[in-house]
């Protein structure tokens, strides 16, 4: 009897370890082998992405045995070669200097060829197509003179006051 008592003790204690050991057990790092499955679909849609995944793809046929040595080696060279000439051209056509890039920014928002208005309330600059002012809410690129007869118009004006035209709201 003594030894059921033990026994039911021994099996009690494990299952509460089982059930409350994560929440004592420190935080464990990730393995460096989990995937991060959205980088991998739009690495994927690269040329040095479809080589690499490529690459993966016949180790893995040649572990399964799908792929003789022979065929291993020479689609090994031959997405090895196509994997670094694409790596390599992508990092050709990667910006060299992110100042250069700030530069020609600063210079196109100067020079008002970035396509964005310009707030007549607060000067604030708005997006290509943008119809209010992202800081005040002013309407961009209204009518600044009635068309009919010339009167000046305050922004945001529906109608005109020397001839009582109406304009788009």
């Amino acid at each position: 009897m003594w030894i059921e008592v033990v026994a039911a003790a021994l099996v009690g204690v494990s299952l509460l370890w089982l059930v409350f050991e994560p929440l004592f057990a420190a935080a464990r790092p990730q393995a460096v082998s989990a995937l991060d499955l959205e980088a991998l679909e739009e690495m994927e849609d690269t040329r040095s992405g479809l080589a690499l995944t490529a690459l993966k793809e016949i180790e893995f046929d040649k572990e399964t045995g799908k792929l003789s040595d022979e065929d291993y080696g020479f689609l090994k060279q031959k997405y090895t070669v196509e994997a670094l000439s694409a790596l390599r051209a992508e990092a050709d056509d990667a910006p060299a200097d992110i100042e250069t890039l700030v530069a020609a920014r600063v210079a196109a928002i100067r020079t008002g060829s970035d396509g964005g208005a310009a707030c007549s309330d607060c000067g604030t600059r708005a997006e290509p197509g943008a119809r209010f002012c992202p800081a005040c809410g002013k309407v961009l690129g209204g009518p600044s003179a009635c068309p009919t007869c010339g009167t000046d118009l305050p922004v945001g004006s529906r109608f005109c006051g020397a001839c009582g035209r109406r304009f788009a709201a």
